[in-house]
Order: C-alpha cells, then structure tokens, then sequence
C-alpha cells in the first residue's frame, strides 16, 4: 500500500487509487452505533496505523496541503465526542486491541504482550516516513485518492457470512480458523458476540499462543480443528475444506453456538496440553509418554489422543491403561516406519480405533484390534521388525535421531536429548588406511553393507575431533569412547577392534533394546478368540439366484402347488438351492437360467408307495 501511495501522490495524472472494499453490518439504523467489520478489517488497520506514525511526527504547527495537521488526522482516529474505548474510530479483536489503542493514545497502558504483527507494522511506517520527510505532500495526496467501496448489510435482511465467503474466495485466501470464527460471529446474537470470542475463541488463540511463531500458531489451530472434526463426523475433512465441514457438522447436528464454542474449547485443552507438552507435574509419566508421540510429528494419530485423552479426564479410561495405549501407538508408528510400510494406510487406523474397541475393558481391547490389523494396515512382529532394524540405512533415516535418542535414553534415569549430541559412524565414512587393514581384504564389501545401518552409528559431541580417525585412537583418545558418558558407547570400551563381526553384534544387542522400548502386543490364544469376529450368516432370498424369465415362471407355478400339498410345508433358501422343507426337506430346486433342477430326497419305493396310495 505505501508503494501505491507514494506512486499515486506522485502522479498527478492519477485521479483515484481503488484499494478494495470494506463489508461491514449494520447492527441498528443509528448513526452512531458500531459497525461491525467483516471484510477489510486489514485495509483499515494498515491505514490507521499509517496514520499514527504521520501524527505522531508533525508538530502541532505544521500544517501539509493547507489542511492536514496533527489535530485533523487525530480526528480520523478519534472521536472527542464519545468516552471510554467508544471514542476510537477503530477497534481491533481483542489480541491486537490493546496494542492499537495504545499506540493511538498514549495515556493508554502498554500490553504487557505487545502484538508483533502491530508493532512490526507501526514500526516500518515510522522508518519509511523518517527517510521520506521530504515527501510528505506525495504521501497525503496519495492518501487523499484512495477509494474504498462501503457495503453495507442488515443482518435480518442480508446473509453477511455468505457474502463473505464470496468475496474472500476471490480475494486474499483466509485460514480455515478465520472463516470458522467468522461464521460463529455471525450466528452469534449482536450482544453476545464480544462475550462469546473472548470467553472461547480468544481464550483458545491464548492456547495457542505458546508457539512463539505466529504462523505456527495458526498452523496449529487449523490442524486442531480438522482434528476435532474428524472425532465429530467420523472421517478425515479435506484440509482446505475445514470451514465447509464445520458448517455442515454444526447445522446437521443442530447445535447451539455456545455449546459448540464450550466443546470446541475442552478439546482445545486437551490438545495444547499435548502438543506443548503441559500434563501437569504430577503426571510425569503421561507427560513422558505423550511427549514421545508428540516428537514422532504424526498428524494422523490427534484425533484419536484427543478421544483417549477426553475419556481419561471423564473418568472412562484410567491412567493405568491411558500410559500403555500411549506407549502402543508409538510402538505401532515405529515399528512401521522401520518396517518402510506406508503411512497413508494410518488414515483409516487411527481416527477410528475408539469406534472399534469395548470400553469396558480399554486397553485390552485396543491391543486386541491393533493386533488383528493385517497386510498395509499390519503391526509388524518382532522377526520383522529386527530384521529390519539391523540392515535399513538408519543415517538417512527420517527419524534417526529420534530412534537413538529413545535408545540412549532405554532404562536411564537421567535423559539425554539427541539434538545436542551428533550422529558419529564408528567406521568412518571415509577410510583411511589402517581402517582398510583392520577391516580385513574384504573393506570395501563391508564398508558398503554397514556404514549407515545401526550398529555402526552413535552419538558424540566430537563428532569433528573423532573424524576418519582409527577406531583405537577414537576409543582411547580425551573425551573418547572409554571416557563417553553415553549408554550407546559402554560397549565400545572394551573392543580392541571394531570390523564386521562387532558391528553385527551391537546391532543385534540395540536390535534387543528396541525390541523393549517398541513392544509388540502381547495377547493369549484365549482373548484373541473372545474378540475373534464373528462372521455373520448371510441371508439369501429369491434375488440371490440367477433366474431366466422363463425359470422363474417355473418356479413359481412349481412353488405353489407344492405349498398347496400341505399348509406346513415351508422353503429354505440356500446359497445354491431351495428347499421345500416338511420335517425334513423333500425336495431341492436348483435355479438355473433356462429351467429348474431338482433333487427328490426320498426313496424311489417311497415315491412309488406313495403313488399307489394317491399321497403325493
């Protein structure tokens, strides 16, 4: 925009700068009540601030084209005949009102928690002016050619959320959290509206407000939402239909805006807690556990900790069981990621896995389904899991820091994080001589089949004093092997060399670590066939079997004068006959397309009995 007035004031061939639309709703016909911004609130907010930096650096004499001072721009954004916070021509949602107001008025306190996105704005107009100061007529007559088209909408008469949601979807792109909360002021009542954003909607952008960006905030509470979402209407929403999903969700169940702002908010808890990991002190272990999750960066698996996590705080799902589905998931998600299955099967697993489970008895019964998962879906066993464990490429392992950190960290009181630690290969990338020597004729063979695999990496802080040194040197050296406080380095101590054999042994002893850390579920033959599926009779009737026009003719001329022999007689339909039944059945059709088969299921001297005594 200051590009834009800098080039219009500039131009006096340029009558008029058109810088957008302002929406905005009518809450009464007075000319004094407030008018409620739907759309241009940043067009208007950018101005202001413009505006303030200009006050703020005339002084009260100067006066620019004959008509602005300092008192007139005060005006545009006060007005001297009101009182209190109404007195403000602008006011921002309550996240950025305090910053702005203070900054118009300097007998208003400074927040204690600035906004950066106000002050950063505020600030560069200050500097852009102080290197313009000669420029200050081509700054307010460019000002003075702005154009902005006011709509204005009644409530009762216009439908202001379905305007905007026009004009934004040909517009700049909101975030699927500003629609949301858009469309919940407008279905709020006028009165309530300022209740209502600051006991939820704010209350939850305070939540979020423990991620230090502000991009990742936003992130957050979309992801959040669609989370929620999924739990609510039991599938997975399309990312950049959120908004969609949350108006179809909200008007099909027909819920109130305050009961849907109370649940949205409880869910709200349940996930900053987990996300930032804030159990409370004395739930070490859950927050242990959780955290765990939370640094495997899975999405896909919120909906259902969100579930876990709303029944633990209802009483439903004790802490007893809430720690080892935690510690199962996680097992799940590594064991696979080691395994390289996929992770677009986890879609159809996790968000709907309480749909699926007795909550009589909770974690039995989800070690139960997990373990019935088969083929894409799978919880790869123990042999599995090893096997690959040892042989992957682990240095360029998406997760590789995660995985030893968990490692190092196995039975350890006192935890070591990865992060200020570096990946060393006790082999070095790099051979040098001696290294081929103690290696053996077969180096390079070697060389290439374990130098990222697992038992050849550890974590170091002098990952660069080590470097393609021998391994003797590595392990007797200042601050080397011998003298590493680290669990993954006490088994190197003592090696006098390290070839293939050592490093197949250390990879099948950290192979057995994580075969602890990441356990398979653990069920015996008689609870998995109490959950064993029971596999539903199927029901047939005439349209199961393929009938010509003809046969079906047949059949029914058949059928009735066979029920007409006896009241009692009844038919069975089969997956590949009928029988007509009486005590037992006598006779079975078979349906084929150009007639009918049947079977009499009596004794020819029966028949034949039955015949001379005119019976049948």
């Amino acid at each position: 925009m200051w590009d834009d007035i800098i080039k219009t004031g500039g131009n006096d061939q340029i009558e008029g700068h058109f810088i957008g639309s302002i929406l905005y709703v009518l809450a009464d016909d007075t000319h004094s009540s407030p008018l409620l911004i739907i759309d241009g609130q940043q067009r208007l907010t950018t101005i202001t601030l413009l505006f303030i930096a200009l006050r703020n650096h005339l002084s009260d004499e100067v006066k620019i084209l004959g008509k602005f001072s300092r008192k007139e721009i005060e005006s545009y954004l006060i007005n001297n005949n009101k009182d209190g916070d109404k007195k403000f021509r602008l006011i921002l949602s309550e996240s950025d009102k305090d910053t702005l107001l203070s900054l118009i008025d300097k007998n208003k306190r400074k927040p204690s928690e600035p906004s950066l996105k106000i002050m950063e704005n505020f600030k560069l107009f200050e500097e852009w002016i102080r290197k313009n100061t000669d420029k200050l007529e081509t700054i307010f007559k460019g000002l003075e050619k702005l154009m902005i088209v006011w709509i204005a909408l009644k409530k009762e008469k216009d439908d202001p959320q379905l305007i905007f949601e026009s004009m934004n979807s040909k517009g700049i792109e909101l975030t699927q959290t500003d629609l949301i909360r858009n469309y919940i002021v407008m279905e709020t009542e006028v009165e309530k509206q300022e209740d209502f954003y600051n006991q939820y909607w704010r209350a939850m952008e305070e939540n979020f407000k423990q991620s230090e960006k502000q991009s990742k905030r936003e992130d957050l509470f979309n992801k959040f939402v669609r989370h929620y979402l999924t739990i609510k209407i039991g599938k997975i929403p399309n990312e950049k239909r959120v908004y969609e999903a949350f108006k179809d969700y909200r008007q099909k169940e027909g819920i109130e805006i305050e009961n849907l702002l109370k649940d949205l908010q409880k869910y709200c808890g349940y996930f900053c807690q987990i996300v930032f990991k804030k159990e409370d002190d004395k739930d070490k272990d859950l927050n242990k556990a959780l955290g765990f999750l939370v640094d495997l960066e899975r999405d896909v698996i919120y909906p259902l900790l969100l579930e876990l996590y709303s029944d633990y705080s209802d009483g439903v799902l004790s802490k007893a069981d809430f720690i080892p589905i935690i510690a199962l998931i996680e097992s799940y998600i590594c064991r696979r990621a080691v395994c390289g299955l996929g992770t677009n099967s986890l879609n159809k697993v996790f968000p709907f896995v309480t749909k699926k489970i007795n909550k009589d008895q909770y974690l039995e019964s989800i070690k139960v389904h997990f373990g019935y998962l088969t083929e894409k879906q799978r919880f790869p066993n123990n042999d599995e899991f090893k096997e690959h464990f040892i042989t992957i490429d682990f240095y360029h392992f998406q997760k590789r820091e995660y995985f030893l950190e968990r490692l190092e960290n196995f039975e350890r009181k006192e935890r070591v994080y990865a992060h200020e630690y570096t990946t060393e290969h006790i082999m070095p990338q790099t051979l040098k001589e001696e290294w081929e020597r103690d290696l053996g004729e077969n180096f390079q063979a070697i060389h290439d089949k374990y130098l990222h695999t697992i038992g050849n990496l550890t974590l170091t802080g002098y990952n660069k004093e080590y470097n393609n040194k021998p391994f003797k040197e590595k392990r007797d050296m200042e601050k080397g092997f011998k003298q590493s406080p680290l669990r993954l380095n006490q088994s190197l101590k003592d090696l006098e060399v390290f070839g293939e054999k050592e490093i197949e042994k250390r990879a099948n002893d950290l192979a057995d670590w994580a075969l602890k850390i990441w356990t398979y579920p653990k069920l015996d033959a008689e609870t998995l066939e109490k959950y064993k599926p029971k596999k539903e009779k199927k029901v047939y009737d005439l349209s199961s079997y393929k009938f010509g026009s003809h046969s079906r003719e047949l059949f029914d001329i058949l059928s009735k004068e066979i029920k007409a022999l006896d009241e009692r007689i009844t038919e069975k339909f089969n997956q590949e006959y009928i029988s007509c039944m009486f005590d037992k059945n006598f006779v079975d059709i078979v349906p084929l397309k150009n007639g009918l088969k049947l079977y009499l299921n009596m004794p020819f001297n029966e028949l034949a009995r039955r015949k001379k005594s005119g019976k049948g």
